[in-house]
């Protein structure tokens, strides 16, 4: 029986690519950059060093500092990087909104009687700031952040204090995310069901369960499961 539904939170209830991809653009003309390849470079970049830092081989303000010397190409200081990322982090956290799904899925799942949580690979400052920013922080029961962990996603540890935090057992507890790697593989590896949040039908022929919107969470499961042309979710 389910009595928990973690989110992710970047890309699965708050449009993060877009925020950065709008705030990329505005800050590196400010720099006298106009190429219609900065997004996807900067995003490269980013998830390259943010994963190192998931893996505890730098610190947050660390890779943000590191994203600015290899985008920009520059053997800068640590306080030049900084003062120049700030110009990226103004436009991007203007940038915030939510999913219009996520706050009436959030309210429908604690709705049904379960616990609305969130995992995040994200720094918890920032990552709080973000829901309070976009009105989703009433809304949710419980956030743990990578930052107060081991590891992020997709290593299991992250998955097994979730679930001791909530204190129920791997298969009461549904992951919902974007990234196939962290969230969906990540959560079955760990022992958790998961949904692939596949907003773009970017991973159609997985062989994970996909919805296309937050509206297809199941907050029944396993009774309540999605009605669409998908199989069924099974308990991994």
């Amino acid at each position: 029986m389910l009595r928990a539904v973690l989110f992710d939170l970047d890309d699965t209830l708050v449009d993060q690519a877009r925020a950065a991809r709008t705030a990329v653009i505005a800050w590196a003309a400010t720099l006298g950059i106009d190429d219609p390849g900065v997004p996807g470079r900067w995003a490269a970049i980013s998830e390259r060093h943010f994963a190192r830092r998931q893996r505890r081989e730098t610190t947050f303000q660390g890779q943000r500092r590191d994203r600015v010397r290899e985008f920009l190409d520059r053997d800068l200081s640590d306080a030049e990087a900084d003062v120049l990322f700030e110009g990226y982090l103004e436009r991007y956290e203007a940038g915030w909104i939510a999913f219009p799904d996520a706050l009436p899925t959030l309210r429908r799942v604690r709705a049904a009687g379960l616990t609305a949580g969130i995992l995040t690979n994200g720094d918890r400052d920032q990552q709080w700031q973000k829901l309070e920013r976009v009105g989703l922080a009433t809304e949710i029961d419980l956030m743990i952040t990578s930052s107060e962990l081991p590891a992020g996603k997709p290593d299991p540890r992250a998955f097994q204090h979730a679930v001791a935090r909530l204190g129920a057992s791997p298969g009461e507890v549904l992951m919902v995310g974007d990234s196939l790697s962290k969230d969906v593989r990540g959560a079955l590896a760990a022992g958790l069901p998961a949904l692939l949040l596949d907003r773009d039908d970017r991973y159609r022929g997985s062989d994970v369960e996909r919805i296309r919107t937050l509206e297809e969470v199941p907050p029944g499961w396993p009774a309540d499961k999605p009605n669409k042309n998908e199989r069924s979710i099974q308990p991994r």
